[in-house]
């Protein structure tokens, strides 16, 4: 039985005729945790959006679920990278949240019982159910992302994107909200992009390096080219970097050709 959840072949795509992408592949199974690291710039976001369906390849094909994009979007929840939100406007955590339910010809402040339910659901899940009637200018910046990701959950999605979700929350919030995440991807697939090296051996299960090509690591783990591809520099240049995982500092420096 094929167990994979994301399939891409031979995927190719371009902006205004500059290549970002030419002949990909990746393959990502059900139940993993993802993380794409790679430079700004590399076509992380790019390849979100491309498995969203909300682009498509000039060439090549995606299947999330063996289908489109498009044809799975209700089976995919996702968090983008800049959620422009007017924090004054007043609403609760649970009104945010509760977006998430919307339907096509229904108001946005009518929910059935279920909606309420699940979306009381999601914030528990993401650790913020105390906070449901608190309004969003209350928050600070970690918790509502967490709300954020809640909202993404209403829709019981069976694979979860995020686009760097903890870029401006502090060093605890981070640890504490991929603490989260890997509870979540007990029967979640989740795919994360980041930054942020330390969450690697920490919490997710595998690694694309993304940089106009892909290089999957199927295991946390951070090697010499992934180093060279987001810092531009040797592995020479940077062998004294050092990860804290699990308590204990190492470091781990292989090259894609030895994986």
């Amino acid at each position: 039985m094929n167990d994979s959840i994301i399939e891409l072949q031979d995927l190719s795509f371009a902006y205004n005729a500059r290549p970002v992408f030419k002949d990909v592949n990746l393959e990502v199974k059900n139940g993993d945790f993802m993380a794409m690291i790679g430079p700004n710039g590399g076509g992380k976001t790019t390849l979100l959006r491309l498995m969203l369906g909300l682009l498509s390849p000039h060439k090549g094909s995606i299947r999330i679920f063996g289908k489109l994009p498009r044809e799975v979007s209700h089976h995919i929840g996702y968090v983008p990278q800049d959620l422009h939100i007017n924090r004054r406007f007043p609403v609760s955590a649970l009104d945010v949240v509760l977006m998430g339910r919307l339907k096509p010809g229904r108001g946005w402040s009518w929910h059935s019982r279920k909606d309420r339910l699940v979306a009381h659901k999601a914030l528990d899940k993401m650790e913020m159910g105390v906070y449901c009637d608190r309004r969003i200018g209350a928050l600070s910046v970690g918790q509502l992302q967490r709300v954020f990701v809640a909202r993404a959950l209403v829709t019981e999605p069976q694979l979860l994107f995020l686009d760097e979700p903890t870029a401006s929350i502090d060093t605890k919030g981070q640890r504490e909200f991929y603490r989260i995440l890997k509870e979540l991807n007990q029967t979640i697939t989740i795919i994360v992009v980041s930054h942020d090296l330390m969450i690697l051996s920490s919490y997710v299960k595998s690694v694309a390096c993304v940089n106009r090509n892909i290089h999957y690591h199927g295991h946390a783990e951070v090697t010499g080219e992934m180093i060279e591809t987001m810092y531009h520099c040797s592995v020479e240049e940077v062998c004294p970097v050092e990860l804290m995982a699990h308590g204990l500092p190492h470091r781990v420096l292989r090259t894609h050709e030895d994986i």
